[in-house]
């Protein structure tokens, strides 16, 4: 993982890297087959993060039908901002995700607007995997991904939560 202060770096041969906005869950205690009724209660906080794609690899694999493992597991694919601790978002499920680039608003909306929940993500993923303390899941993008590339500036926030900033390098 990439924190605040470094580069986000294109892989070698990538033509085309998007960025995607998320929440980040951090998880606090063990979970293994936890429900959703009690699962909040393993969540230890939140960040923001980037889960950047190399698209042209992601198209690649999926023509092949190989897994993205390259296209989303690079050196830098995941910026994140430091550590919120629970206590400092009050609703989880109603909070205003953002992304910029250049100065751009690129991505904007609500986690309420989210396909899944957060326990019925974490309840799912607890049933195949154990989660520890230190975990991280990624929730899922608004609309708007799109392209950056060499010199440009992503900035990311959580309205009124946080902000973070990462410039884009070859």
């Amino acid at each position: 993982m990439l924190t605040e202060g470094g580069a986000i770096k294109l892989p070698a041969g990538c033509s085309t890297l998007h960025h995607e906005i998320e929440l980040g869950i951090v998880i606090g205690s063990k979970c293994i087959k936890v429900s959703e009724e009690d699962v909040m209660s393993h969540v230890g906080g939140y960040l923001l993060a980037l889960d950047m794609t190399a698209r042209d690899f992601q198209d690649e694999a999926k023509k092949k039908g190989h897994p993205w493992t390259l296209a989303k597991g690079f050196d830098t694919s995941c910026p994140i901002s430091s550590f919120i601790p629970k206590e400092q978002i009050a609703d989880p499920h109603n909070i205003e995700l953002w992304c910029s680039v250049n100065g751009i608003i690129k991505q904007k909306g609500c986690t309420k607007d989210m396909i899944f929940t957060l326990p019925s993500l974490i309840s799912y993923i607890s049933t195949y995997f154990t989660l520890d303390e230190g975990d991280i899941i990624l929730t899922g993008t608004p609309a708007g991904v799109g392209p950056v590339k060499p010199g440009d500036i992503i900035e990311g926030g959580i309205t009124g939560v946080i902000q973070m900033s990462f410039p884009v390098q070859s």
